[in-house]
């Protein structure tokens, strides 16, 4: 699945996954990661990890 038609099925605009994808986020909302996990069918611990700074 492309990154584009991603953002079509949760909602957001590929921009907005481009930043989550390259890691330059600084929050994301509990429904937008809702979304993407409806959509892709996974948890959330499959799509982030938490790494120490």
């Amino acid at each position: 699945m492309t990154l584009a038609e991603l953002a079509a099925r949760v909602g957001v605009t590929v921009v907005n996954l481009s930043v989550l994808k390259n890691d330059r986020a600084r929050a994301v909302r509990f429904s937008t990661l809702t979304a993407i996990c409806d959509v892709l069918q996974c948890q959330p611990g499959d799509v982030f990890s938490v790494q120490p700074r």
